[in-house]
């Protein structure tokens, strides 16, 4: 089919030309698809796709490719997965971390029990493109757990998906002519091992197991064909023969037993020579510029027949011919020569009549690899100790007992966490850092997608809606190339985010305006909270700005968490326990003293510490009215009239320059 790849193909096709016109590329696919219409594929009116299509025809035609077996055209579209755009792909670690760029500590890595090349990029897919149908996700779940409740029918049909080649990629090289002697043996004992799988697959097959079942179609005929035709081990590339059993063409065996009869000439020439003119040294040997010759050792040369015909002459020899040995060599080497060619001949038959069922074989290949993906999420269920996800028709997230996946895996003392977001819409979570902030919000979008995907979650039980979107904003990095700064990479994935969210949507922020000074950063990250309210999106801001903690008693739906610790004198124990109620302190000297701040420092930074909370007092919040906000949001920053107060000397002023100053002060307010 031409399906997911037309979009590429635009691409690709605009370096090499301009865009066809839409009416020559509604006539190029008319053309091969030997239709009147293209309604029947259901793009008549996607002008844009009927233009990449033809274009994807003509490039792969440019470069040599046979489309014989392209017979049909679907539209890929993403409208019926969840959009997740490049920050939250990032931040949650779906398919590669943010370390090394590896699929090591990802949801990938943890999920990936797949057991075919095919169900594996499959499993990648569904991880990068979670579902927004219910009834689609409802179905992958019950295969999930028939498998999970049949284990030793899922152990048996994993043991036979891993004997199973690449059946996809080997019936894309036929199909495009790439596919070699190796391919076609590979597919030949992937058929082989199909209607055994079948008969696993029958002991569970309900519902979407059952549709997988129909899908996997009879390709017994063709690999009895195959095997029939070729070895089990054949060479790389038809230049080396030996790919075709023998007893499967008669002219090929004809032709090797004319290469046998003139090989065994060859190997008894030489004791037969050696008795016959007596020359005990007398050797047969072969080289590329003269093919096969009698060598004579010098100092037997007065025993050379005559009929013998000199071609060369070495160091301590002397190189012969006969009419004979020239025969006989013609013969063989001709055999070799008619021999390739043959079973090139018969080969590229046998991969045109792979080509001839690609799209049966497709179709059974893409079945197996949704087979495997269920598998192994059933795999993943059982190993990990994952549950089943209820799907409602609510608008909540409710998790009792809710784990980080990647997290539980390197550690399995985790710590699990409840979480319900439901008439209470947003959470605002503080606590110190190393606490567990980071895991625990991650860990709540990594739920929702793995749900959404039709896994099993790391939960006791969770009850979740749909979500059509996850954001997540988590760490911020500079972006030299582009001129961005690190602040301006948040800002940027922020303003994605509140243009962007809906009620639906799930979204993650973790510690907002830290890129900026204390007052712009608040001032923002408040300015957000209220936002994100506005829409109503279920939502888990974690900060360090404990003065957020006051929007909770402002605005309906907001409540407050805090991650717990334990102090014993100056040391402090992460318990990673999610708690309602925030927090006021960070506990960052603490971090620092364990990251190996020298004690100095840590000294002279609990006294300035000391001395700033002596000095600022209570803190203030923000006020309802916003034109009062930019005033009382953080009092260890002194408003400048104050500062100015505080440097004057009364002494000196004069009636008229008080006056003047407090005229000044006043159109600053004003």
């Amino acid at each position: 089919e031409i399906a997911e790849v037309a979009g590429h193909g635009l691409g690709l096709m605009r370096t090499e030309r301009k865009e066809d016109p839409p009416d020559r590329a509604e006539q190029r696919l008319k053309s091969h698809f030997a239709t009147q219409s293209l309604r029947g594929f259901g793009i008549e009116k996607a002008g844009g796709a009927v233009q990449a299509a033809a274009m994807v025809l003509d490039y792969a035609q440019s470069n040599g490719l046979k489309l014989g077996h392209v017979d049909s055209l679907s539209v890929y579209s993403v409208d019926g997965f969840m959009s997740l755009d490049p920050s939250t792909r990032r931040s949650l670690e779906l398919t590669t971390n943010m370390m090394d760029g590896s699929r090591r500590y990802t949801l990938l890595g943890v999920l990936d029990y797949t057991c075919s090349p095919m169900g594996a990029r499959l499993l990648r897919r569904w991880i990068e493109q979670p579902l927004i149908q219910a009834e689609e996700i409802r179905l992958r779940q019950g295969a999930v757990a028939r498998l999970l409740e049949h284990g030793i029918t899922r152990g048996d049909l994993r043991d036979r998906l891993k004997k199973l080649g690449d059946l996809e990629r080997m019936v894309s090289r036929c199909s495009a002519g790439l596919a070699g002697p190796r391919d076609l043996a590979g597919l030949k004992r992937t058929l082989f091992e199909i209607p055994d799988l079948e008969d696993d697959l029958r002991k569970v097959a309900l519902e979407k197991l059952q549709e997988l079942r129909k899908r996997v179609g009879d390709h017994r005929d063709l690999a009895a064909r195959l095997h029939q035709a070729v070895v089990d081990d054949p060479p790389l590339t038809t230049r080396d023969g030996g790919i075709i059993r023998p007893g499967f063409d008669v002219e090929l065996d004809k032709l090797r037993s004319l290469q046998k009869d003139g090989r065994n000439y060859i190997a008894a020439l030489e004791t037969e020579e050696r008795e016959r003119t007596g020359i005990d040294r007398l050797k047969v040997g072969y080289n590329s510029v003269f093919g096969y010759y009698l060598e004579v050792p010098k100092n037997r040369l007065d025993k050379v027949p005559d009929h013998y015909i000199r071609k060369q002459t070495t160091a301590g020899a002397e190189r012969y011919i006969t009419a004979e040995l020239k025969d006989h060599e013609a013969m063989v080497m001709g055999a070799e020569e008619k021999m390739v060619a043959l079973e090139e001949q018969i080969f590229l038959r046998l991969r045109e009549a792979v080509a001839l069922e690609a799209a049966g074989l497709l179709q059974t290949a893409r079945a197996l690899a949704e087979l495997d993906c269920l598998a192994a999420l059933s795999e993943a269920a059982h190993r990990l100790g994952h549950s089943r996800p209820e799907l409602v028709d609510e608008d909540v997230f409710e998790v009792v007992e809710g784990r980080h996946p990647v997290v539980e895996e390197q550690n399995r003392l985790f710590v699990p966490n409840d979480l319900t977001l439901g008439r209470e819409r947003m959470m605002i979570l503080t606590g110190p850092n190393m606490s567990g902030k980071s895991t625990f919000l991650r860990q709540t979008a990594l739920i929702q997608l793995m749900a959404q995907i039709g896994a099993f979650v790391p939960a006791r039980s969770a009850r979740l809606g749909l979500c059509d979107r996850i954001f997540t904003r988590i760490g911020a990095k500079d972006e030299l190339a582009l001129g961005q700064s690190t602040f301006m990479v948040e800002m940027i994935e922020s303003a994605n985010i509140l243009n962007n969210a809906t009620r639906r949507s799930l979204v993650i922020l973790d510690e907002v305006g830290r890129g900026t000074s204390t007052f712009d950063g608040l001032a923002i990250a408040w300015a957000m909270v209220e936002h994100l309210a506005g829409v109503g999106a279920k939502t888990l801001f974690a900060t360090h700005y404990h003065q957020l903690n006051a929007i909770a008693d402002r605005i309906p739906g907001v409540f407050n968490a805090r991650v717990a610790v334990e102090e014993r004198g100056d040391e402090v124990i992460w318990t990673h326990r999610v708690l309602r109620g925030g927090t006021d302190r960070s506990y960052g000297i603490q971090v620092a003293r364990m990251a190996g701040l020298p004690s100095q420092v840590l000294l002279r930074a609990a006294e300035i510490l000391g001395e700033l909370e002596s000095e600022s007092g209570p803190q203030s919040v923000p006020s309802p009215s916003l034109q009062n906000v930019q005033l009382t949001l953080f009092e260890v920053e002194e408003p400048p009239m104050v500062r100015e107060l505080k440097s004057m000397d009364l002494t000196r002023l004069t009636p008229m320059d008080a006056l003047m100053k407090l005229d000044s002060w006043k159109k600053q307010v004003d």
